[in-house]
């Protein structure tokens, strides 16, 4: 993580962290396929770097996050190392990934826990403060799965494309914002809403 300029603000250790994070990631992904991303450098830059991002630009406020369909627990860990204030769920449906995402938790002591199920079998009245969701298959299925899962006024954020963007402004409930161009990327946003009743078609 040494060629990632970490934000000033992040809290102290939050890059020992992330480094640890990375070696953990490298070791388990040479048995299990956790991304298909091999090399450190293009993971820094694809996966922390856009994690992030995305930090930086939840609310104020916020205190629980779910992040949809974790994986190798993108963008949630990240989020969760540089906001120590917001407590994370990390929701994986897939046995290997969610015992990766167990081991990183329990590894890096971050403020996470990890729910080993689909997101639509949590209990109905869970509900978050944000919700992200990145490379999720199906996403705009997924995105209309997440909408209950937010609170009156919560924050949606989508890691998606130009091209596929659209898509999302049939969502009901979601009063979305302007679009924010991923650095590094020439196609990639972070489209951000809040959940909005009046939304609603």
């Amino acid at each position: 993580m040494q060629d990632h300029d970490v934000n000033s603000q992040f809290p102290p250790g939050a890059a020992a962290q992330l480094d640890a994070f990375l070696a953990l990631l490298l070791q388990w992904n040479a048995r299990i396929n956790l991304t298909a991303v091999r090399d450190a450098a293009t993971i820094v830059r694809r996966h922390f770097a856009e994690s992030l991002f995305a930090a930086e630009h939840i609310p104020a406020g916020t205190a629980t996050l779910l992040d949809f369909g974790s994986g190798a627990g993108f963008p949630g860990i990240p989020i969760a190392l540089a906001r120590p204030e917001i407590a994370v769920t990390l929701a994986e449906s897939q046995g290997k990934k969610a015992a990766f995402l167990r081991e990183a938790v329990r590894t890096l002591g971050v403020r996470a826990e990890v729910w080993a199920a689909r997101v639509e079998e949590m209990p109905a009245e869970r509900v978050f403060d944000a919700v992200t969701l990145r490379a999720v298959d199906k996403m705009p299925h997924a995105c209309q799965l997440a909408v209950p899962r937010l609170a009156a006024g919560g924050w949606l954020a989508v890691f998606t494309t130009r091209a596929a963007e659209a898509g999302l402004d049939v969502l009901a409930g979601i009063r979305w914002s302007e679009a924010l161009p991923i650095p590094g990327s020439r196609q990639e946003i972070l489209r951000t809403g809040v959940r909005d009743e009046s939304a609603l078609l």
